[in-house]
This record gives structure tokens, C-alpha cells and sequence, in this order.
């Protein structure tokens, strides 16, 4: 018997060799590609961490080497304490405490219960509700400052915590309500229906069930109404007039004007504002991605 045996021809594609690639699959770059991206992420991480950077050593220096481009030669903490002890900055700080306590509370609670409602319910005006709460987004601030004026000074809530609250409230919600309903989507319907199963009513279902499921959209949703209320100038500015009424974001233009030029207090105080914030962002920060990311599709 006579055994043939068959020979396959060998292509190009087979005899050339393969490309390495990484553990995850991905094309080995070369050493000219991977020294121009190394570079390029130096250069944007010097660009972004180099003005708080001199914002920090500026705030060291006396106020006569305020625009020296030398390091700190005499450093001195002279401007945190005439910022903390001369001026009214422990003020400023309590207001802003106050405005921004209130907003975060009060944003989280509406924005997750919108959310929530037009994510699980269908009633009637729900799809005009959700687009006037996205058209509200579209007017610029300067369009706005004039008319909410003239309504915080008929209801009598010029200078006083709650106006600014309820101004913060229109920005901070409409937003926070559309990102909360993106994410309520990705938790499935099964588990309310289980909630009614064990005898919850809606709230008690939204309370007990799918809040714990929802930290990392309440978490983002937090971090917004605090940097909303945080780090707003305009409507501060406009609405809280004397010194003893600023917040920090009204309080932090008084140093550097028309008429005086404090930049040693000004960059002292602005490191002092930027600690809470940095604080917040600490505990937030692993929630941040996974909660934005999770209302970008629907499960």
C-alpha cells in the first residue's frame, strides 16, 4: 500500500514572524514610540501640577517677593496667619461650610429621588420634565444673575444662606437628576420587584434596596453639589454683599482688587480652600469612575 502524504504551501503570512505582543494582547510599542508618549505624559503632568505648585510656594513668601521667580528665600507663614487672624476668613469659611453642607444634602437627596422616579415610573409630563431639567443647563450664568436676583430680593433672601443654597440647587440638580437616572437604569428591575415581593412600597424599595446598589452614583453626584457650591464665584458675589457675609469664593476677591493687591494673603488663603476640597475628593475618588462610567450604558 502506497501512503501518500499531503504538503501544505507555505504562504508569506505563515514563514512571517509573528508581531510580540504585551500580556494583554496589545502590540509591543517601540523604544521611539514609548520615549515620545513618556514625554508627553512628563509635559502634561509638569503643565498641571505646576501652577497649585507656585501657588503653594508663593503663599510661603513675603509679600515684597510675591512675583520673584526665585524659590522661597525667607519663608514665613506671615500670610496664613494674617489671613486666619486679621481678616474675616473664619467667616467666610463658617458660609461657606453652611451653603455648601446644605447643597450637597438637599442636591443628592432631590437629584436621586428624580432619578429614580423617571428611571422606574412612567407618569404623565415625564419625558417634559426630563428635557426642562436639560434646557436648564444651556443658559449661561451672566443670563441668569439678573433675573434670580430680582426674585431672591422679593422673597427676601438677599444676603442670607438659604438664597445661595436654592441658587446652587439650579445648577447642581438638573445634572445630578439626568446622571442619576443613567445610573439607576443599570441596576436591574428584578430588585424592586423583589422589594414589592417582601411588602416595600416604592420608597422603602428605593431606601433599602437600590440606594446601598447606587453609592458610587451618590458619591459623584455629591462630589458636583460640593464643588458646585464650593467654588462659585458669580452668584456668590452678587447675592451676599458686607464681608462678614461672603463665602470663601467672594471672600478670596477682596484681597486682590482695584485698589490693593495682597497676593500673599490671596495665595494663602486659596491653599486653605483647596484642603476640603482635596479631602473630599480623597474620599470620593474611587467612586468617581465607576459611577460616572455606569450610566453609559444600560444593562
Amino acid at each position: 500500500m502506497v501512503t501518500t502524504v499531503e504538503t501544505k504551501e507555505t504562504t508569506p503570512a505563515a514563514t512571517a514572524p509573528a508581531k510580540k505582543r504585551t500580556p494583554r494582547g496589545r502590540e509591543e510599542r517601540s523604544p521611539l514610540a514609548s520615549v515620545a508618549l513618556h514625554v508627553a505624559l512628563l509635559l502634561a503632568s509638569a503643565i498641571a501640577v505646576l501652577p497649585p505648585l507656585w501657588l503653594l510656594v508663593t503663599s510661603f513668601k513675603p509679600q515684597s517677593e510675591a512675583f520673584s521667580t526665585d524659590l522661597v528665600k525667607d519663608f514665613t507663614f506671615g500670610n496664613y496667619d494674617h489671613v486666619l487672624n486679621d481678616t474675616e476668613f473664619p467667616n467666610w469659611l463658617l458660609n461657606s461650610l453652611v451653603v455648601v453642607g446644605l447643597t450637597t444634602v438637599i442636591g443628592v437627596f432631590i437629584a436621586a429621588t428624580t432619578g429614580y422616579a423617571v428611571s422606574r415610573f412612567k407618569f404623565p409630563g415625564m419625558r417634559p420634565l426630563m428635557w426642562l431639567l436639560l434646557i436648564t443647563q444651556m443658559f449661561p450664568v451672566a443670563v441668569l444673575i439678573v433675573p434670580l436676583y430680582n426674585l431672591l430680593a422679593s422673597l427676601g433672601l438677599l444676603n442670607q444662606p438659604i438664597g445661595l443654597v436654592v441658587t446652587y440647587l439650579t445648577i447642581a440638580v438638573p445634572f445630578c437628576a439626568w446622571m442619576m437616572k443613567g445610573y439607576f437604569d443599570t441596576i436591574p428591575v428584578e430588585i424592586d420587584e423583589a422589594g414589592r415581593v417582601d411588602g416595600l412600597n416604592p420608597f422603602g424599595t428605593f431606601w433599602r434596596l437600590i440606594v446601598p446598589l447606587a453609592k458610587p452614583g451618590l458619591a459623584v453626584t455629591g462630589f458636583y453639589s460640593f464643588i458646585t457650591g464650593w467654588a462659585e464665584v458669580a452668584y456668590a458675589s452678587a447675592f451676599m454683599t458686607g464681608e462678614e457675609n461672603l463665602t470663601l469664593a467672594g471672600g478670596l476677591q477682596t484681597f486682590v482688587n482695584q485698589y490693593t493687591s495682597d497676593w500673599g494673603s490671596l495665595t494663602a488663603a486659596a491653599v486653605i480652600v483647596a484642603v476640603p476640597a482635596a479631602v473630599i475628593f480623597g474620599f470620593a475618588q474611587r467612586h468617581l469612575v465607576s459611577g460616572l462610567t455606569a450610566g453609559a450604558t444600560k444593562s
